[in-house]
């Protein structure tokens, strides 16, 4: 089976899903969607990894985390997402001291039905490839960027781009928020 990752300009596709979103007896969950950041005019930045319980994966969870802030200050929704459930997410918080005090979602995509349509399903081990996607307030794919599973992202990277989308300007290489963009 080839894998088509759900790319650029299109609309990024419809799911309702599972998070963990504290570890507080009996507010642990809630009902994420693909409408929730369309309602307050926000942008999307959701981010995968592969497995909980892993090693490179705590490492990105944890900076995507320091980094909240300056997301939200970007009116833009972070959420993280791997194909566990939300009762290993609960237990992978529970467990690693980096993740006890996440200030975003952790989506559970356990029928691995969203990986699969976004085409970032690794065909041998049926996790996520450590894909992000930056969804604009409309719903349509801004960016996409996929890494293998053994190499962690840079989430500094990840808000160098939602800060050159946001402009709708034309921005050079190394762009940086603040600096000239360019006139056609």
């Amino acid at each position: 089976m080839e894998n088509k990752i759900v790319n650029i300009g299109n609309q990024f596709p419809e799911f309702e899903k599972t998070a963990v979103v504290s570890l507080e007896k009996g507010k642990e969950f809630a009902t994420i969607t693909s409408e929730d950041h369309k309602k307050e005019g926000e942008w999307l930045v959701l981010f995968w990894w592969p497995k909980d319980f892993t090693f490179v994966c705590p490492t990105e969870i944890a900076e995507f985390n320091k980094n909240y802030q300056e997301f939200r200050d970007r009116d833009a929704v972070l959420v993280g997402a791997s194909t566990d459930s939300e009762f290993v997410h609960l237990a992978w918080r529970k467990d690693h001291e980096d993740l006890r005090d996440l200030k975003f979602p952790m989506l559970a995509d356990t029928s691995k039905s969203l990986a699969e349509e976004l085409g970032i399903l690794e065909a041998n081990e049926k996790v996520a490839y450590r894909a992000t996607f930056i969804v604009d307030p409309q719903g349509t794919i801004r960016w996409v960027s996929a890494y293998d599973l053994n190499v962690g992202r840079n989430v500094k990277e990840v808000i160098r781009v939602l800060d050159a989308l946001q402009t709708d300007e034309l921005c050079p290489c190394n762009w940086e928020k603040g600096e000239e963009t360019l006139t056609a």
